[in-house]
């Protein structure tokens, strides 16, 4: 996977993702969004598309959001306007390893159904936790592959065609324990299930102190 065919691929997707992924996705963005809103203030939703989980943010929260694809973001500026959701501070280009904003800029980071869409997750990783604050807290759905047996070996095989389509299938958890190791910097706060099929998982991490 390249940052330049991520984007095209979701570039690919715009017309059709709200269309394709609301519904399938619906119940893991609110519960993102009430876990992020737990802490509030400035939040950063990274991968934020469509702008589809924009209104259900409370008009408390500060928002900003980014994505790779313009054309993406095409459809969240316009969402942004016609809603009139004036909480929304910027709506940018962006890449998810190589964020643009200062250390300890936001109090929660948002990445919903993104660490398994860019081509080095771990390195999108160590940016969420530089750039939110000692305390604030990483909020994460994703897919949660599996580790080993049949569906490890079916999602495997599926890589080639579903890289070309803008995610990978195949990202244990296992990664994310090795990577939290590495990072030294977050403590894992929770990792819970979310529909469909128990594939997905709600994941928080608080940046740790000092």
């Amino acid at each position: 996977m390249q940052t330049a065919s991520v984007a095209a691929a979701y570039d690919r997707w715009a017309p059709v993702y709200d269309l394709v992924f609301g519904g399938v996705f619906s119940n893991g963005r609110r519960q993102a969004i009430v876990a992020a809103e737990n802490i509030g203030g400035l939040v950063l939703e990274v991968g934020v598309g469509t702008g589809i989980s924009l209104p259900h943010y409370s008009k408390r929260t500060r928002l900003v959001g980014i994505d790779i694809s313009e054309a993406m973001l095409e459809k969240a500026r316009r969402r942004a306007d016609q809603l009139k959701l004036e909480n929304v501070e910027e709506i940018a280009v962006g890449d998810a390893e190589a964020l643009t904003y200062p250390d300890n800029a936001f109090d929660v980071v948002v990445a919903q159904y993104v660490v398994t869409a860019v081509p080095n997750p771990e390195k999108a990783l160590d940016e969420f936790v530089r750039v939110v604050r000692p305390g604030g807290e990483i909020v994460i759905a994703t897919r949660i592959s599996a580790n080993g047996g049949l569906r490890d070996t079916i999602e495997k095989a599926l890589m080639p065609i579903t890289s070309r389509l803008g995610w990978r299938t195949e990202f244990p958890w296992s990664r994310y324990e090795a990577w939290a190791k590495r990072n030294g910097q977050v403590r894992l706060l929770e990792q819970r299930p979310l529909p469909p099929l128990g594939h997905f998982s709600l994941v928080r991490y608080r940046k740790l102190q000092g």
